[in-house]
């Protein structure tokens, strides 16, 4: 038997030109190989009759040769071979292009199974390029469900499963079950030999259902247990604690009272705090809840107990806004606040970076450059990031390990299903701040279509009038002409609005500006220089513009709810009604229904939970800078009752042996190692 680690190379039949092929799928050991799932299967297993076949539809028919197959070239490098095949029920004209051999493979009178796509031309049934074998042999491409795998040149369907049977014939017996057998039992799965034998070679769907099952619960298990044991180590990890404090001081200094949200958010972070562990906490909230006040009361906590505090932004003008926010609660206590950004002067940064290294600050607030190498920090107690899947894991990193063992709080806007957020934020505690401060505009939201455009445009000009200032979002930096579908264009919506409105100023911003430019152009918006705003989902997280009060979003329905969501909280932070006009000519029952949720509800975790339903969660992870592993066969959105299960057993496990040194959890320790290597980055 080989062993799980064995290049795929050295097994029978596969050689050095096929591994290398496998090679470029991410296929290199024998453990790969078995563990390369089929991306979706094919259901040969009915034989339909002839006269039953829907047209378009991929059907396994059973049908006698009834002609000998005739070959003819019609043009140099194509050649064709074509015949006739019946059954009781019909006849259908089958073609192969360029499968010359099909001729000598293919006799009169013989029976076969055919396996294509049904079409009808000019009243008659045929197909073209079907998979076939003799019916006395079949078994092994048709009369099955046949599994269906990426692929890579120098390789095709029938060579992997080829490769992933010898792949199983090595293994299987062998196979060690990282799942400790009470919780197997316990959630009724599948052995470890059952599941990975059904998910490429399934007799039914039964049997598929039963090994898809088994090895999602384990992926999301492992998954589970090493975010549960960095979660738990991290915890016992030894802090600064601070001294409690009376918040109540904090407080009354507000001109309003913080919502029971906040206040539970805060109280659960200093709780933290004062606890002798290191903090790791992501404040959930959604547009406009007030977690930067959070923030700030935990900052002042730092302040009173001598320590200082960093809080770092994605953007320089967030930072700025950041910047000017947290110095108006903060200065009348005396705290010095500071700022270090990239665009600053040499000058500045040398006696910003000075007075962090002497202890003259009590924040600091800035972008990436807080963790420049030269950057040091004196008595360093809480480090703040917001909207942190927007930066790198490794970034979040490198400033926390500048200060010792500084807490962490994160902050995000970005309502995500909690059971999501468990996974996505495995390794911090959630503080979810769920109620609006009192005054908070609500955004009335329209979904419209283009018969609309001249309304639309009137009211445009209305609010700007009125002194207000106007968003409006676009699904594409630039037109794309290989694009069957119209997509609205930032650019050139933008020059169309100018030419619409000489009288108002328009800007255009997008991500593929000079971070300088982006700046620039936001900062105008912010001053009111600029009255229409057109950009792409660069401003989906940003700053706060009281004044504008519309926001129109182009081809809404290119856009997820959440995604939508975001948008729509740029407008409404004033004391000015607000607005958002969703535009979509895209008239299918399922994109009105989703756009219908966003005019019925502003609630963001509504919404987030609706579209991890519809969409997955592919909104919630963007571009995979949350450092998660890649999910071999769980989908995150489809499959979270079975999350939910495994994060439950993860759990339980984890209270009776933390660390997984009992022997029957080994192979799971084992994995769950596999998966900290694997993933270092993420897991920092």
């Amino acid at each position: 038997m080989a062993d799980l680690n064995t290049p795929v190379r050295y097994l029978k039949g596969i050689g050095e030109k096929k591994a290398l092929a496998l090679n470029k799928l991410g296929v290199f050991s024998l453990y790969d190989l078995i563990s390369f799932f089929p991306r979706k299967y094919e259901d040969r297993s009915r034989i339909c009759p002839i006269a039953a076949a829907p047209e378009g539809e991929g059907v396994c028919i059973r049908a006698m040769v009834a002609d000998v197959p005739r070959l003819s070239r019609i043009r140099l490098g194509m050649d064709l071979v074509k015949l006739r095949a019946v059954d009781d029920s019909g006849s259908v004209d089958i073609t192969f292009f360029n499968q010359s051999y099909a001729k000598d493979n293919l006799h009169r009178g013989e029976s076969y199974n055919f396996f294509g796509r049904m079409e009808f031309k000019g009243g008659r049934r045929c197909m073209a390029n079907p998979v076939y074998e003799p019916v006395e042999r079949a078994g092994q491409v048709t009369g099955r469900i046949v599994p269906v795998y990426r692929l890579s040149s120098g390789l095709n369907q029938r060579s992997i499963m080829q490769a992933v049977r010898q792949g199983l014939d090595c293994c299987l017996e062998t196979l060690p079950d990282a799942l400790p057998e009470d919780v197997r039992r316990r959630c009724r799965l599948a052995q470890v030999r059952y599941a990975y034998e059904n998910i490429h070679f399934p007799p039914d769907f039964e049997a598929l259902e039963l090994a898809r099952r088994r090895l999602i619960f384990e992926e999301l298990f492992v998954l589970s247990c090493a975010l549960g044991s960095m979660h738990r180590q991290r915890s016992r990890d030894e802090g600064i604690r601070l001294r409690p404090v009376d918040m109540d001081r904090f407080w009354a200094s507000l001109p309003f009272r913080p919502t029971q949200a906040q206040l539970r958010a805060v109280g659960q972070a200093a709780e933290d705090m004062c606890s002798g562990a290191v903090m790791n906490r992501l404040i959930q909230g959604d547009v406009g809840s007030g977690k930067t006040l959070a923030a700030a009361a935990l900052i002042w906590l730092c302040a009173e107990n001598g320590y200082m505090s960093a809080f770092m932004a994605p953007t320089e003008i967030l930072a700025q806004q950041h910047y000017d926010t947290l110095s108006s609660m903060l200065s009348p206590f005396g705290l010095r606040v500071g700022k270090l950004t990239g665009s600053m002067g040499a000058r500045e940064k040398r006696l910003i970076k000075a007075q962090l290294q002497k202890g003259e600050l009590d924040l600091i607030i800035g972008t990436h450059a807080l963790f420049s190498q030269d950057v040091e920090y004196s008595k360093l107690a809480l480090v703040v990031t917001d909207e942190q899947h927007r930066f790198g894991v490794n970034q979040r990193s490198a400033l926390i390990s500048k200060g010792g063992r500084p807490h962490v709080l994160v902050m995000s806007a970005t309502p995500i299903p909690r059971t999501l957020a468990l996974i996505i934020y495995g390794d911090l505690d959630i503080s979810v701040i769920d109620q609006l401060p009192p005054g908070r505009q609500k955004v009335d939201t329209f979904a419209v279509d283009e018969s609309y455009r001249a309304r639309l445009n009137g009211f445009i000009r209305k609010q700007v009038q009125e002194g207000r200032q106007v968003f409006v979002v676009c699904p594409m930096v630039e037109e794309n002409e290989e694009l069957n579908i119209k997509l609205k264009s930032a650019q050139e919506h933008a020059a169309q609005l100018s030419a619409l409105f000489p009288d108002m100023k328009v800007a255009c911003i997008h991500g593929k500006m000079k971070a300088k430019d982006k700046d620039d152009t936001m900062s105008a918006f912010v001053a009111g220089d600029i009255q229409i705003l057109v950009a792409t989902t660069v401003i989906e997280v940003g700053v706060d513009v009281p004044n504008a009060s519309l926001m129109i979003v182009e081809n809404a329905d290119r856009f997820g709810l959440s995604q939508l969501h975001q948008l729509r909280g740029r407008v409404g932070r004033g004391q000015h009604k607000s607005y958002c006009i969703l535009v979509s000519d895209n008239d299918s029952p399922e994109v009105k229904s989703r756009l219908n949720i966003m005019c019925k509800t502003g609630d963001g975790f509504k919404i987030s939970e609706e579209d991890l339903r519809l969409r997955g969660p592919g909104d919630f992870f963007g571009s995979r800078q949350h450092g998660l592993p890649e999910m071999h066969v769980a989908d995150l959105g489809a499959d979270v009752n079975v999350l939910q299960q495994a994060q439950e057993e993860s759990r339980r496990l984890l209270e009776s042996d933390p660390g997984l040194q009992l022997p029957e959890h080994r192979i799971l320790r084992d994995k769950v190692e596999q998966l900290y290597k694997a993933n270092s980055a993420g897991f920092n």
